[in-house]
């Protein structure tokens, strides 16, 4: 009897020979490994010079502390015009480009709208330059989009009749860009299947979650294996301080909620006078975006610049004590700088709000500080972008908080369902509008008219 593969060894058992008879299984298994690291490395790139840009700005700052009036709304200006002027798809956080690269009403033509290796370089560029001005924006969405677009890119490298189709390679590499700016593979996998994913046979792909964790795992070596905000002292609340916590849970739910309505709505435009000046005037209205955030950068003395790394990560370690209005400051200047158009996400920033939350609430009533500041950025991210699951997971791996992972994780879902009634899916909303920007369809040509009779 002929063998059914004639070129593997007949002593091999059956499913050894089932899996080493097709070549295309393996071409494009390697297809899928190399770009996983070719995306990480993106983002890595991405983490280097905004890290950069961090630096150099305080520098800047640090020498000429009035430097910040000119010098933000100036760079401001130029990144918009700069993005609209050649990458118009780079503008904004980058998750709702790639939501909307998923959408079954854009042709496969039309991706490049959202997701391309173009559009991931100027995103890279771009948003370090906003990192540069001192806005405040994150690096975590853009990570998303850069990820994506190298992904994306793979399947001109697949052999024909691949398994694996665009929709799959942008989930993997939209996760993947999670996992590798925060150094939580775990994060990025659960980004995947509550985010970016709505098909279960991508969700259940093994090789896209293992191209998600070797992002992360790229990171890692090349980053180090410490967590993003190092470890912090945290404990699960004792049940003197679940008052505490409960209030954080509810507090971010109602500021994360209307957070995320006020992004959506300023996004959307509308009658008022400053939408009608962002539409005529986006540049202009750019600049004035970047005074705002300038001036109130000054007021709390530089504590509001930038993505908020540097003070989440004091105040985690007790090294800085938080007025009680950062928190809020904190919001107005990340939702200024969303408005303003800079490519730039809202992750990061986000944290920030929380850990200002969640530390006024611990002075307040006296409870244990770290534990407290890590719920509040558990409990905003998740009513911010109504995840959940990722915010308590990508916390949890980002301070080493397993011992506290209940607590996480009941009050990122109870600040998630006090924010739906409030605002609809942030990324959701925003990717509707990014498909608004789909040319519209030819106009079907006339019929010609009858011959009038004779």
């Amino acid at each position: 009897m002929k063998s059914r593969y004639p070129a593997v060894p007949p002593w091999l058992p059956d499913e050894a020979r089932d899996e080493l008879s097709d070549w295309r299984r393996w071409a494009a298994r390697t297809v899928i490994m190399v770009f996983a690291v070719l995306a990480g490395l993106g983002v890595i790139a991405l983490t280097w010079l905004s890290e950069l840009a961090l630096t150099t700005f305080r520098t800047l700052h640090a020498t000429w502390p009035w430097l910040p009036l000119l010098w933000t709304p100036t760079l401001t200006a130029g990144i918009v015009w700069l993005s609209r002027r050649f990458a118009p798809g780079a503008a904004g956080s980058g998750i709702p480009q790639v939501l909307a690269a998923q959408d079954p009403a854009v042709p496969a033509a039309a991706r490049g709208l959202y997701v391309s290796l173009r559009l991931a370089l100027a995103k890279v560029l771009l948003t370090a330059g906003g990192l540069l001005a001192g806005l405040s924006i994150g690096r975590e969405g853009p990570s998303v989009q850069v990820a994506a677009g190298i992904m994306h890119h793979a399947r001109r490298w697949l052999p024909q009749r691949s398994a694996f189709n665009e929709r799959g390679l942008l989930v993997a590499g939209g996760a993947a860009g999670i996992a590798a700016a925060f150094n939580t593979p775990l994060g990025g996998v659960m980004f995947a299947i509550e985010q970016l994913s709505r098909r279960a046979e991508d969700r259940a792909s093994g090789l896209l979650i293992a191209a998600i964790v070797l992002a992360g795992l790229l990171a890692v070596s090349i980053h180090g294996s410490g967590a993003y905000f190092g470890r912090i002292d945290a404990s699960p609340l004792s049940t003197a301080a679940w008052g505490a916590g409960l209030l954080i849970a509810l507090s971010c739910g109602v500021l994360g909620g209307l957070f995320a309505r006020l992004l959506i709505r300023s996004m959307q435009g509308g009658p008022d006078r400053f939408s009608q000046w962002r539409a005529r005037y986006p540049v202009r209205f750019a600049a004035g975006c970047g005074l705002v955030v300038a001036v109130i950068g000054l007021l709390t003395h530089g504590a509001t610049f930038g993505s908020g790394y540097a003070p989440t990560r004091a105040l985690l370690e007790g090294q800085e004590a938080s007025h009680g209005l950062h928190a809020l400051l904190r919001l107005i200047v990340t939702w200024l700088s969303a408005w303003s158009g800079v490519p730039g996400g809202i992750f990061a920033p986000c944290l920030a709000i929380g850990a200002g939350i969640g530390h006024d609430v611990a002075t307040w009533t006296q409870q244990p500080h770290p534990t407290l500041i890590a719920l509040g950025m558990a409990g905003f991210l998740a009513a911010a972008t109504q995840n959940p699951f990722t915010a308590f997971i990508i916390v949890m791996e980002m301070v080493e908080g397993h011992a506290m992972v209940l607590s996480l994780m009941g009050c990122a879902m109870l600040s998630s369902g006090v924010s739906r009634l409030i605002s609809p899916p942030l990324y959701v909303a925003l990717a509707e509008l990014q498909l608004a920007r789909l040319p519209a369809p030819p106009a079907s040509a006339p019929s010609p008219s009858p011959p009038p009779p004779r």
